[in-house]
């Protein structure tokens, strides 16, 4: 006791118990403040996701394990609820999938119907020259094609044996005319019905001389296009000698496909130019629209009558022609663009941007279109005037639909698609390897297998891309199919498990274009029009 009673001693151990209450009570705060603060890190419950593939969600950072990207913290406006049904896209994914709306309006359609034909003669001012006395030709005054001639022009010089004997009893039977005036008429007839005009019959009368040759001359005005005969030839009765066109008026025929005839009708205006003239353009209206179809090149024959001061306009050239028509069934419709529009079978959907929403989010819509409006489509039920729809990149939200099993264009109601790929152990929710619930692989179900691939097709024109993008659409399982005409590509996207793109190339080279795989047979080739002849 005597060693507590000493004053050092007392004031170490009052120091030393300080330092351990001091201790106790100062390490102790820290450590739980530091749990408070990890429960509230916790409890704020911060989410990273992939700005390419938003159904991504991880409690930590760390890499895509669809795409490899960063994962990116999830905003408070990315957690908030939403359709279940709908695509959420991240603004930065948005815009690195170049996705575009607009807004929806009313219009009133004009469909733009794009034809293509030639110049030619026209049929009514083409004209035979005919012998109208069998003979032998003497002499040509015509000799080649394309030398134009004018009315009562003579064109070639006939001997004939029947000709002299008809003037013989012409001069007989003036010398009894008076007594025997009917017999002097008719032979005045015989030679009028070889085209021997009164003037040629008196001079003959008159002068007492036999002719031994009668002179053709033409009966129109125009341009030879075919010599018939040469010097020296036997010809009868009614041998044509030269064939004439007019070329002061000509026809322009266009080829109507059958999806244009409904669009097209008598009196329309239509607008077109000509390859070996740039520059001007002509207009024209629809004279007659042929009411029978080409069974092989599946058209019809559109004609448009025009003047052709100069001749200008030589039959055979290249044209093209335009016909605004005014769809008045259809007016005040709403109008939306053709790349607004997914196509799978019988069904054309779009995606409608929710409303009230800050970041993209979009659901699938299905639709009832009208008529194409050459780059438009009129929409006749599924929207509303006002609603905003992807017009850009609509596959790339699709796409994110069916990796995220929501209603997408070839799963209208929904599930998981099995996308071919091991992400790592992870299901699409970052389940482990070992919790499958997340996860719908499709093993022993008839999921749709959707792929979308590019491939070169041959061709010229908008002609060949409607019937580049028909024979693509025509094969069991293809759910849309672009062809652009400047860069020679064609992108398809169809079901893996019903088609493939060999089954596709070959229906498109059945319909006459040669593609990476397949030629085109030469019947087929040959049947097409001349402005989509893409072979050199």
């Amino acid at each position: 006791m005597k060693i507590f009673s000493n004053k050092y001693v007392r004031f170490s151990l009052i120091l030393i118990g300080g330092i351990l209450l001091g201790w106790i009570f100062f390490h102790s705060s820290p450590a739980k403040e530091e749990k408070h603060d990890h429960a509230a890190e916790v409890a704020k419950g911060e989410v990273w996701t992939c700005s390419m593939h938003p159904h991504i969600r991880m409690d930590k950072p760390g890499k895509c394990p669809i795409c490899a990207m960063d994962l990116i913290p999830l905003t408070q406006s990315g957690t908030a609820e939403m359709d279940p049904a709908a695509v959420h896209l991240t603004k930065e994914a948005a815009q690195l999938a170049n996705v575009l709306t607009s807004i929806v309006s009313r219009q009133n359609p004009e469909k733009e119907v794009r034809l293509y034909g030639k110049v030619q003669a026209d049929e009514r001012l083409l004209q035979n020259q005919v012998a109208h006395i069998s003979g032998r030709v003497e002499k040509l005054f015509v000799n080649f094609t394309g030398e134009p001639v004018r009315k009562g022009q003579k064109l070639a010089l006939i001997y004939s044996p029947e000709l002299v004997t008809a003037q013989q009893e012409l001069l007989e039977a003036a010398k009894t005319k008076l007594a025997q005036p009917e017999i002097y008429e008719a032979a005045k007839e015989k030679l009028r019905q070889w085209k021997l005009t009164d003037s040629q019959i008196s001079a003959i009368e008159s002068s007492g001389n036999v002719q031994a040759n009668v002179e053709v001359e033409s009966t129109t005005s125009g341009i030879i296009t075919a010599r018939r005969v040469n010097n020296g030839d036997y010809v009868s009765q009614g041998s044509v000698l030269y064939e004439v066109s007019d070329l002061s008026r000509v026809w322009l025929l266009f080829d109507a496909y059958e999806s244009d005839l409904p669009f097209l009708k008598m009196g329309d205006k239509i607008d077109f130019s000509i390859q070996a003239l740039p520059g001007p353009t002509f207009s024209g209206a629809i004279r007659f629209i042929d009411p029978v179809i080409d069974p092989v090149n599946r058209v019809a024959k559109v004609r448009v009558e025009i003047s052709n001061p100069g001749a200008k306009l030589k039959p055979e050239m290249f044209a093209t022609g335009l016909v605004k028509a005014n769809l008045n069934e259809f007016k005040d419709k709403l109008v939306i663009p053709r790349s607004a529009v997914l196509w799978t079978g019988k069904r054309s959907i779009v995606y409608v941007k929710e409303p009230n929403s800050e970041e993209p989010v979009f659901k699938i819509r299905e639709i009832e279109l009208g008529p194409q409006l050459g780059n438009s489509y009129v929409v006749l039920d599924g929207l509303a005037d006002g609603e905003e729809i992807v017009t850009q990149s609509a596959f790339s939200v699709d796409a994110a639909a069916q990796l995220e099993g929501k209603p997408s264009m070839m799963n209208p109601t929904g599930g998981k698609v099995s996308t071919g790929h091991d992400h790592g152990g992870m299901d699409m929710g970052g389940s482990k390897s070992g919790d499958m619930s997340g996860m719908d692989m499709g093993k022993g179900s008839e999921k749709a297998n959707t792929q979308h691939q590019m491939v070169n097709i041959s061709g010229n024109c908008d002609m060949c891309k409607e019937r580049i993008e028909t024979a693509a659409k025509s094969v069991p399982g293809v759910a849309s199919a672009e062809w652009s005409a400047e860069t020679k590509k064609l992108h398809v996207q169809f079901d893996g498990t019903k088609t493939n793109m060999d089954d596709i190339q070959k229906a498109i080279a059945k319909a006459g274009h040669d593609t990476e795989k397949y030629k085109a047979s030469d019947a087929a080739y040959k049947a097409l029009p001349e402005c989509c002849l893409y072979r050199k």
